[in-house]
């Protein structure tokens, strides 16, 4: 089963808004003073937190039970999602089975606030119906937005296909001026996203240096639009790629890029370069074609990096950075000087991640694979030592030709 969450907006009558925003206010406000105590008291397991804090957040807030045991995990679960959690605002409030529950037929939702449970009818078009039908959610999230809409998050489980092994997969390189560049020669350019944020961030630089009334407005008007912009186009891509694996039955590879920003940034780098690097929405890419490819049954692992653009796809040779007499890049083109094979630098780069998705997902089909650069001191080819290598050795060494 995969779950998502369907984005429905709220029916919201005037004289209950003022009870969602006490609601909301309410739960920001436990939000924060459980986050206080739990650093004083440097408690961060769920149980031994809700002893110490359920009584006192009840009488000072007014909040029902569950609430309070929500804001427990939402603390909980922001400090683990990040270093140092931001003071909790007033705009959102997690929701349970003894919170909240979805009428199909009503097409309505009844929500707890800290006045009682009320119903608020949806107002959603058909894909929303075609998720919520038949389904029985027990969670869900209630947002208000900037402009005073109303939202609630619904999720929802779908059922997902058999992921089972396949001898095909399709290897995608990542970057900033190519976005994605899959093993199969397709690619999607980074120019137009790249064009909007360097427009956004002189904006943003132009009316912020006002400080003016106007500019605070406009300043608002403008928040999440970039946003908004990089998520519609990281759907668009993961459905591209999701639906080029279905139909050729293959599974998708990826780089692990964990911690790539912190790597890039020890380098020296212009403010510039720095700004584009940090807004690099690579991971919102990854999470999108995770949850699409386990609706559709493709599956999706993750190789290692290293040395996938430096490695020749034909004959596994890798050129080392530091031969600076000896380039393999030069902009997009990528030649390698051991056997002079000549293709696109990112394609490269896709084939090299195909390779060891191959060995990851099928272990069965000859990949690609690597040995230890003690084992290449110890055992060099043709070497007196070669004879005694062990049978491993030679054999990986036989792969890589």
């Amino acid at each position: 089963m995969q779950t998502i969450s369907v984005k429905c907006k709220l029916q919201v009558p005037i004289e209950l808004r003022s009870e969602i925003d006490r609601t909301l206010q309410g739960f920001a406000d436990a939000c924060n003073q459980i986050y206080e105590v739990a650093k004083r008291e440097k408690c961060w397991n769920t149980t031994k937190l809700h002893h110490l804090v359920y009584k006192p957040i009840r009488e000072t807030t007014k909040l029902k039970a569950n609430h309070v045991c929500q804001a427990i995990r939402r603390v909980i679960g922001n400090a683990k999602a990040c270093r140092q959690p931001h003071k909790f605002r007033p705009t959102s409030i997690n929701l349970d089975a003894r919170t909240f529950e979805y009428f199909e037929e009503l097409q309505s939702v009844g929500v707890t606030l800290m006045c009682g449970r009320k119903q608020f009818k949806l107002s959603i078009g058909n894909y929303q119906l075609a998720l919520l039908k038949g389904q029985t959610p027990t969670a869900a999230t209630l947002n208000k937005t900037k402009r005073g809409d109303y939202y609630i998050n619904i999720c929802v489980d779908l059922p997902t296909d058999p992921t089972g092994k396949t001898p095909k997969v399709i290897g995608v390189d990542l970057g900033r001026r190519d976005i994605a560049t899959t093993s199969n020669g397709k690619s999607w350019s980074g120019e137009k996203i790249q064009a909007t944020r360097d427009r956004y961030s002189k904006v943003r630089a132009n009316v912020q240096s006002k400080r003016t009334r106007s500019s605070r407005r406009l300043l608002r008007r403008l928040s999440g639009r970039e946003q908004r912009f990089q998520k519609w186009l990281n759907h668009n891509i993961s459905k591209q790629l999701v639906q080029e694996a279905k139909q050729t039955n293959s599974g998708l590879a990826f780089e692990d890029l964990t911690n790539i920003r912190e790597s890039l940034n020890q380098k020296p780098r212009s403010k510039t370069e720095r700004r584009r690097t940090n807004n690099w929405a690579f991971y919102q890419l990854r999470v999108f074609v995770q949850y699409k490819a386990n609706i559709s049954g493709i599956p999706v692992v993750f190789a290692p990096p290293a040395y996938t653009s430096q490695t020749c796809s034909r004959c596994h040779h890798i050129h080392p950075e530091k031969d600076k007499g000896k380039s393999y890049r030069y902009g997009k083109l990528f030649k390698c000087g051991h056997c002079g094979f000549e293709c696109d630098a990112d394609v490269n780069a896709a084939l090299n991640i195909a390779a060891l998705g191959i060995s990851v997902n099928n272990p069965e089909v000859p990949g690609i694979t690597c040995l230890l650069e003690g084992q290449r001191e110890l055992f060099p080819t043709g070497s007196e030592n070669w004879d005694k290598a062990p049978t491993s050795t030679k054999r990986k060494r036989s792969k890589l030709g």
